[in-house]
């Protein structure tokens, strides 16, 4: 193992590393990487949502096989490996949140919220109580030390970027964070495991949100919030009745399949999720375009006074705008810009923070939620 692979920081051999482990290749090969810097190292898996083994489904990053992988892990390499059950925190602060944006009308991200909460908050109580120099985990993304303290940068491979899911990161947290793999290759991850004999070495990488079984959002809020299934009305921007849809949480704005309405000059997307009145707001793509959007929960990490680029979905690319205040103004119109989701701001590689989308503004007409 070359151990130019990978940064932990140049002064972390000898001192204590909490390593947080959900059983797959990419944390297990931080904890081996931890371990062989000269630290010593402590994986912690928190139990958040066991249903992995009640589906059948592998990948799951709460399931009790994952739990078993990150144990046999800690054992091939000889370190100590702690479980600690979270799972009230974890259905009260992501899935019940998550249900009830959905019946709002919005569109969560429950993995922020997750890294907002059991992820970063609980595990930083749990490893400074273990009294670790820092916590690493096995997020694609960068630590840089910049001339005002650490800064997050994106990773060096574009395809397993996650810094948008990580814009909520305090810089307290930055602080006490590493991420190893930030600046490799989710190939040279793989490699890796094997070399070191890891049994996860050819472990699937997970698609779905962990609870969601099978990625069918809708069935699991409908459980959680039956009051989701109540249908209503599609209507266009003049309010004109063009159809019924069967429960809001079927959509999202800028979506297009699923309206199931014929007949039109263009084909319609959502355009707006109205859970007052149950209406779904239909109109052409042109209608989608977003000017401006308000924020709200801003976690800055540098300064956002010259120019940045924003980032409005998970795999949206990053586009020109300025932030004045809570508002995020685009240099062209943006498209597919839900509330609910996340604005993530950058300079260059360097993540500077975001907020979360509570209304939008088109072109020469006032926000709408």
């Amino acid at each position: 193992m070359n151990q130019g692979d990978f940064q932990l920081g140049p002064d972390l051999a000898g001192k204590r590393i909490v390593v947080a482990m959900s059983g797959g290749v990419d944390s297990s090969v931080v904890a081996a990487l931890a371990a062989a810097s000269g630290a010593e190292t402590i994986g912690i898996t928190l139990q958040l949502y066991d249903h992995g083994e009640a589906v059948g489904r592998a990948g799951s990053c709460c399931a009790g096989r994952d739990i078993r992988d990150a144990r046999a892990v800690c054992d091939r390499l000889g370190i100590a490996h702690y479980v600690f059950d979270h799972e009230s925190s974890f259905r009260s602060t992501v899935i019940d949140q998550f249900a009830d944006e959905y019946l709002a009308g919005r569109t969560p991200i429950p993995c922020v919220r997750c890294n907002m909460g059991p992820k970063f908050t609980d595990l930083f109580a749990l490893a400074r109580d273990l009294g670790a120099d820092c916590l690493a985990t096995g997020h694609y993304v960068r630590r840089v030390e910049g001339p005002h303290g650490a800064e997050l940068h994106r990773a060096a491979d574009p395809a397993r970027d996650q810094s948008y899911f990580l814009f909520a990161t305090t810089q307290g947290q930055l602080d006490f964070l590493r991420f190893p793999l930030g600046a490799l290759p989710k190939p040279r991850v793989r490699e890796l495991a094997a070399e070191l004999g890891l049994g996860v070495a050819a472990k699937p990488d997970s698609q779905d949100i962990c609870f969601v079984p099978d990625g069918d959002y809708a069935s699991l809020v409908k459980k959680l919030r039956p009051e989701a299934e109540t249908g209503g009305e599609i209507v266009d921007e003049a309010g004109r009745v063009l159809g019924r849809h069967r429960g809001l949480v079927h959509y999202t704005v800028g979506q297009r399949r699923g309206i199931e309405i014929g007949g039109t000059a263009e084909p319609l997307y959502v355009l707006r999720l109205d859970a007052g009145t149950q209406r779904l707001v239909v109109g052409p793509r042109a209608a989608l375009g977003v000017a401006a959007a308000r924020l709200s929960g801003l976690n800055l990490l540098g300064p956002t006074d010259g120019p940045l680029s924003a980032k409005v979905r998970s795999l949206a690319k990053p586009v020109p705008a300025r932030l004045t205040g809570d508002r995020l103004m685009f240099d062209a119109p943006e498209y597919g810009v839900a509330p609910g989701q996340a604005a993530v701001l950058y300079a260059g590689d360097r993540v500077l923070g975001g907020g979360w989308i509570e209304e939008t503004e088109r072109a020469g007409l006032p926000m709408a939620a």
